[in-house]
């Protein structure tokens, strides 16, 4: 039995709110059981400085963790001068995951920079963000076209993200804090809406994993990115 009490295929309750950052030109607030992170989406009219001149656009993140979003205080990261290996590592995920479904070109040399901030943690928050920064994203692309500065929304596909791991012995789905301090295996994987896989990370925390663990593994995936896309076309249908 999970510390959670869910079956292994059970995700923890998720939820978006859109709009929630009054000067963003796109916002939600994503809370996936306990882990709650705003993601807020800023138009810049210039691309990066290495990629001006090339006729297309950017999508990049940035990532950050709250003090205490976490059980013990965490300095921040403003305050030691420097980005940690991981902080860097998500928010390059973030970037990937969103360019992956978006049209670069259509975005003309201008720059969309996710701001995906934890609020609170118990597992999951960069797959929380991704999933929360797609709507963020798609609602700065429906601003941006309601004003004619694009001609149609620049996404091709929705895009999610789900944890899971080996825990007890069993491939289970979106690990909160507890299962993911003590899993065998963990793993984030990032798919789209057509079901397109646009990453795997898996690592064998305790002992190592089987070919067929890791189709397990993303057989929940899968199912749970098909969830999570729902509810984004759901939170879009609320107008």
């Amino acid at each position: 039995m999970r510390p959670s009490k869910r079956t292994p295929d059970e995700m923890r309750p998720v939820s978006f709110e859109r709009g929630v950052a009054r000067y963003a030109e796109g916002s939600c607030l994503v809370k996936f059981g306990n882990t709650q992170v705003l993601c807020a989406a800023s138009l810049e009219d210039k691309p990066p400085p290495w990629l001006r001149g090339q006729g297309r656009g950017w999508v990049t993140a940035e990532y950050s963790m709250l003090p205490r979003a976490t059980h013990t205080r965490t300095r921040r990261e403003s305050s030691a001068g420097k980005l940690s290996g991981r902080t860097q590592e998500i928010q390059r995920l973030i970037g990937r995951s969103l360019r992956a479904v978006t049209n670069l070109p259509a975005i003309g040399e201008r720059q969309i920079v996710l701001d995906c901030d934890v609020i609170q943690a118990d597992g999951g928050t960069r797959t929380a963000s991704i999933t929360g920064a797609w709507l963020a994203l798609r609602d700065c692309f429906e601003w941006m076209r309601s004003r004619s500065i694009v001609k149609e929304n620049p996404l091709r596909d929705h895009v999610a993200a789900v944890s899971c791991g080996i825990f007890n012995g069993t491939p289970v789905i979106d690990l909160d804090y507890a299962e993911d301090s003590t899993a065998q295996t963990d793993a984030n994987f990032v798919i789209t809406g057509s079901g397109g896989l646009v990453e795997i990370q898996a690592t064998a925390e305790v002992a190592v994993f089987s070919p067929d663990e890791l189709s397990a593994m993303l057989a929940l995936a899968q199912k749970g990115v098909g969830e999570l896309v729902a509810l984004q076309k759901a939170a879009l249908a609320q107008g």
